[in-house]
């Protein structure tokens, strides 16, 4: 078995979860919740960053972040499944990049509201994310990508990406991206993990 260190509401182990299933590996892996607010000295000693997810391999090797993950993955299926060997590997890995620099802007607006009381909190901060999110959400509703034979790392990301919007803004994106909406019920009807994995 393979161990993946995560959280339910993380966009990034939703990630690798679904990875794994497309790929057909889920059932050789278990995973671990793992909480970073008060993370345990095994875990730090697993990524020293003290960030989820970590995927732990039958001998120990500790891999992170869930990119990297994928890569190891994907490897592991036989290569080129989930992230292509061709020409369009650098479309698939520039659409995973855009989907996670979007969860990463809405985690930092989830963070900052969270952990910094709320006089300290910095409006123009919270407004940078904001337009992150705005901006990328607007380039792909006007091109959604296309989903192909085999789901792939991008559309992958993208999804988790959604349902984290979905997850910590009430859907609040839906009202104006009907065609995300459209793409990202495709994407869940193709992919019954998705709906399984719902936090």
């Amino acid at each position: 078995m393979i161990v993946l260190h995560s959280s339910p509401s993380s966009p990034f182990g939703r990630k690798v979860l679904l990875a794994a299933s497309v790929l057909g590996l889920d059932a050789i892996l278990l995973v671990e919740p793992t909480d970073t607010n008060e993370p345990d000295d095994r875990f730090l000693k697993q990524n020293p960053l003290g960030k989820i997810p970590v995927l732990i391999t039958e001998d120990g090797q500790a891999i992170f972040d869930s990119r990297v993950i994928l890569e190891y993955l994907d490897h592991r299926a036989g290569g080129g499944r989930i992230i292509p060997v061709d020409a369009g590997r650098f479309d698939v890995l520039r659409m995973q990049a855009m989907a996670d620099g979007m969860a990463d802007a809405a985690l930092l607006m989830v963070y900052e509201k969270r952990f910094r009381p709320e006089d300290m909190r910095y409006e123009p901060w919270l407004k940078r994310q904001q337009e992150k999110v705005d901006r990328t959400l607007a380039v792909l509703e006007a091109a959604p990508p296309r989903l192909g034979s085999t789901l792939d790392a991008g559309a992958i990301a993208l999804a988790c990406s959604l349902g984290y919007l979905d997850l910590r803004f009430e859907g609040a994106w839906r009202t104006t991206h009907p065609r995300l909406v459209a793409w990202l019920d495709d994407f869940s009807a193709r992919l019954p993990a998705f709906e399984r994995t719902k936090p």
